[in-house]
């Protein structure tokens, strides 16, 4: 959903990102093969699809399968097409992740 500069700028802060659009195996993937395809790799997937990825953390949820989590994302407040949502996003999920071990499958969810 967002542009790779999100991607880019979190890597240059030390974390381990990509974006889907970075990654061809990816691309064509629905929603619930991604988060699987992130889990895997113990990614947190950011999206602002919230009716789509909830249902699936959820049943992750309801199996008793821990995630490595969802940070969903206010459209309104983080809008693509804006300038300057690429720096605000990297900030403010740079701080998110500063608070979260990145190797914890803790079914975390945060609204940003």
């Amino acid at each position: 959903m967002y542009p790779p500069g999100i991607a880019d700028g979190l890597r240059a802060r030390g974390h381990d990102t990509v974006a889907v659009v970075e990654r061809p195996d990816l691309r064509n993937m629905s929603d619930a093969e991604v988060f699987a395809a992130a889990q895997s790799e113990q990614r947190t997937v950011v999206t602002e699809n919230v009716p789509d990825f909830v249902p699936i953390a959820n049943d992750y949820d309801a199996a008793g399968q821990a995630h490595h989590g969802l940070v969903l994302v206010h459209a309104r407040k983080y809008t693509r097409g804006k300038p300057r949502t690429i720096g605000a996003m990297v900030a403010a999920l740079d701080a998110l992740a500063s608070r979260h071990p990145a190797d914890d499958a803790t079914s975390m969810r945060e609204w940003l």
